[in-house]
């Protein structure tokens, strides 16, 4: 996405470190924020296979009020990864939602290998306060996909926006719900690619609540 970065722009990384961050079409990308939070939000059905990335945090000030995931199509015969990623979308609730939804931050934990991003499905009015995880459990020697799918609440509607993820699997019970203004940060559960084995890329996701 960036291969026309500026020297320019690539010295000040080299300078300032990894907490530089880039405006682009998508939004602002940050990396590594440090960021107080209230609670972690889990549910109990994701899968154990891979290994559990670091947390990403909104900018201070910000709340996640859209997502967007990165999905692999069924492959037929082929070996299914279904959902590889997940991105939070967090804006300033300073400013109104037009506004916002033009200028926002982009935060992700580890991605998978496979699939493309869909649209942003942002909340009306809030933020994102609680969320249920689609998993396929274990198919034994069959093909395994691990996640599928997500879907949020928003804290002033209580509209549900659903993911646009895979169908295998079953739904979990709600996460817990933030009690703060909303969901600000993510980490993820991700399998390297297996080679001649089965890939499952996304395992399990945890949330962050900040008040």
């Amino acid at each position: 996405m960036y291969r026309f970065i500026s020297m320019t722009v690539i010295s000040l990384l080299v300078i300032l470190g990894p907490h530089v961050s880039i405006q682009s079409s998508l939004g602002r990308h940050e990396r590594s924020i440090t960021r107080s939070y209230i609670s972690v939000m889990t549910v109990s059905n994701g899968m154990h296979w891979g290994s559990w990335g670091q947390e990403e945090m909104c900018p201070t000030g910000t709340y996640a009020a859209g997502f967007s995931l990165k999905v692999e199509g069924t492959q037929g015969d082929g070996d299914d990864t279904a959902l590889n990623g997940i991105r939070l979308h967090c804006i300033d609730p300073s400013r109104n939602s037009e506004y916002s939804h033009k200028h926002y931050s982009t935060v992700q934990s580890e991605v998978g290998s496979w699939g493309t991003w869909t649209n942003i499905k942002w909340c009306s009015s809030g933020f994102l306060k609680t969320f249920q995880l689609r998993v396929e459990q274990s198919q034994g020697k069959g093909d395994d996909t691990a996640a599928n799918n997500i879907r949020f609440t928003c804290s002033n509607s209580g509209e549900i926006l659903d993911g646009s993820g895979l169908m295998w699997g079953d739904w979990s019970d709600w996460s817990y719900t933030c009690q703060g203004k909303g969901i600000c940060g993510i980490k993820t559960r991700i399998e390297l690619p297996q080679g001649s084995g089965d890939d499952t890329s996304l395992n399990d996701v945890t949330m962050y609540c900040c008040t």
